[in-house]
C-alpha cells in the first residue's frame, strides 16, 4: 500500500518542483542576488502571459466556476482515446493550470509511469497470480469482479490495439511543464468502490451480472470509440449489462461523480501568494484547475457541482450481510470438500497402484505362505 502511494507524492513533487527549480535556474543566471520572492512572481508573470485570456478550447471541455472566482476546466475523454489525449494537451497548454486532477486512484497510479507496451501486455495477461493479488486486496467476491472487469478492459485493448488512459498520461506530462503545477489524484479508491458495488448487489445479481462480463466478445472500432466521447466506453458497456442493477450503477458511476466533483472543488482552492516581505500580508487569488475524467462523469459533475457534498458516506464500506457470508462458507466447503476428496482419490488410486505392482504382489504371496510354526 506504502509503495503505491508514492508516486503520487513523486507527480506532486515532479509536477512543481521539477519546472521551478529549472525556471529559477534560468532566472538566477540573469540576477544571481534575486530573492525567492521575487523569483516566484517572475516565474508566475511568465506564467500568467502563457495563459490564454480566452482559450481555444476542444468542444469536449466543460468550464465550471467557484464561488471563490477559481475556474475548473473538466475534459471529458474516452479512455481508448487518440483525439481525448490531444484534448487533454491542448486544454493544459491553453490554460496553464495550478493544478490537474485526473480520474485515478493510488491503486491505479503505477499506469503513468508504464509505457504503451508493457500496458498492452499487462491488460492481456489475466492469469492466476493476479486473481490471487485481487482477491487477497479487495475480498473474494470483489476480487473476482475486478478481474472480470479487467477481462472487460482486455478484451477493448485487443480489439484496438491500445492501452487503457493515455490521456493520463499526457495530464501527466503536460502538468510537469508548467511552473508550479501540481498533479492530484481525483477518483475514489478502487476497493471501495468494487466493496460497495459487490454489497448492492444480490447473490443472483452478482451471478448473472458476472456471466455477461465472461462471454463479453463484441467487435470494437476506433470508430465505436470516438462516438464514446459522448459517453465513456467502459461505462457505456456497463450502463448496457447492468441496466436492470440500478444499485450498481449508483456505485459505480452517480456516487464517483460525488467523489470527483468533491476533488475539483479542493483542488480549486484560492492560491496564496508570497508577499514581498515578511509584514507584508499574503494576497490569495482564484486558481485555474483542469480536470481529467470519462465523459460519462461530465454530467453529473455538473449536476453536483453547485451543492454542498459530503463523501463520508460514501467512502464507507458496509459490512458484509448474512447472504454474503453464507455464500463465502459455501464456496470454502466446497473447496475443501473438493480438495479433501481429490486427496482421498489420489490416495485410493496409488494403494491400488501399488498393490498391483509385480514386486508387491510377490511380497503378499510370500507372507501368505509363510505358516505360524506351533
Amino acid at each position: 500500500m506504502q509503495e503505491e502511494q508514492q508516486p503520487e507524492t513523486a507527480a506532486d513533487l515532479m509536477s512543481s518542483s521539477d519546472a521551478q527549480e529549472d525556471d529559477q535556474k534560468e532566472t538566477s543566471d540573469e540576477s544571481p542576488n534575486i530573492s525567492d520572492a521575487d523569483a516566484f512572481k517572475i516565474l508566475l508573470e511568465m506564467k500568467m502571459k502563457k495563459r490564454q485570456k480566452k482559450p481555444n478550447l476542444p468542444s469536449t471541455v466543460t468550464e465550471l466556476v467557484t464561488e471563490e472566482g477559481s475556474k475548473v476546466f473538466v475534459v471529458g475523454t474516452a479512455h481508448f482515446s487518440d483525439s481525448s489525449k490531444r484534448d487533454v494537451v491542448k486544454t493544459i497548454q491553453e490554460v496553464q493550470p495550478d493544478v490537474v486532477v485526473v480520474e485515478l486512484c493510488q491503486y491505479r497510479v503505477s499506469m503513468l509511469k508504464m509505457d504503451e507496451k508493457t500496458l498492452l501486455k499487462e491488460a492481456k495477461e489475466i492469469n492466476l497470480e493476479k486473481l490471487q493479488q485481487a482477491i487477497k486486496q479487495n475480498g473474494v467476491m470483489s476480487g473476482l469482479m475486478q478481474m472480470l472487469l479487467l477481462k472487460v478492459s482486455a478484451h477493448i485493448t485487443e480489439q484496438l490495439g491500445m492501452a487503457p488512459g493515455g490521456e493520463f498520461r499526457e495530464a501527466f506530462k503536460e502538468a510537469g511543464k508548467v511552473p508550479f503545477c501540481k498533479f492530484h489524484l481525483g477518483d475514489r479508491p478502487i476497493p471501495v468502490t468494487f466493496k460497495r458495488a459487490i454489497a448492492a448487489l444480490s447473490f443472483w445479481q452478482k451471478v448473472k451480472l458476472a456471466w455477461g462480463l465472461c462471454f463479453l466478445s463484441d467487435p470494437i472500432s476506433k470508430d465505436d470509440v470516438e462516438k464514446c466521447k459522448q459517453k465513456d466506453l467502459l461505462e457505456q458497456m456497463m450502463a448496457e449489462m447492468i441496466g436492470e442493477f440500478p444499485d450498481l450503477h449508483r456505485t459505480i458511476v452517480s456516487e464517483r461523480d460525488i467523489y470527483l466533483t468533491y476533488m475539483l472543488k479542493q483542488a480549486a482552492k484560492r492560491i496564496e501568494l508570497p508577499g514581498a516581505s515578511e509584514t507584508e500580508p499574503r494576497k490569495c487569488i482564484p486558481s485555474v484547475v483542469v480536470g481529467v475524467v470519462g465523459m460519462g462523469h461530465v454530467p453529473g459533475i455538473e449536476k453536483n457541482w453547485n451543492t454542498d457534498l459530503n463523501i463520508h458516506e460514501i467512502m464507507s464500506v458496509p459490512p458484509p450481510s448474512t447472504s454474503s457470508k453464507v455464500v463465502r462458507f459455501v464456496i470454502k466447503a466446497t473447496v475443501f470438500g473438493l480438495l479433501g476428496y481429490g486427496c482421498y482419490r489420489v490416495g485410493q488410486r496409488t494403494f491400488q497402484f501399488v498393490l498391483s505392482m509385480p514386486t508387491t504382489q510377490n511380497c503378499l504371496q510370500r507372507l501368505t505362505e509363510i505358516r505360524p510354526r506351533h
